[in-house]
């Protein structure tokens, strides 16, 4: 038992393990967008823009309102 634990700990110790992002050997990073003056770095190309990750800017329950009375909730016939 002892034992399969500490393979299952050293296998997950290793997931974590990575090396900086390149791209493959032969090939370049994508051209520069247009307009942009340089082409991206891998970092760049991989943190989200605010457009991709938007904050959320609306309170769902900021204060209990009383609710107005609903003339069409009638009891059944």
């Amino acid at each position: 038992m002892k034992r399969a634990v500490l393979v299952l700990a050293v296998g997950l110790a290793g997931c974590g393990a990575a090396k900086p992002l390149q791209p493959p050997p032969g090939t370049a990073l994508p051209v520069a967008p247009y307009g942009a003056r340089t082409t991206p770095t891998p970092p760049q190309l991989l943190t989200p823009t605010t457009q991709q990750r938007p904050q959320r800017s609306d309170e769902l329950l900021t204060g209990s309102d009383q609710r107005r009375s609903d003339e069409f909730d009638l009891p059944p016939n």
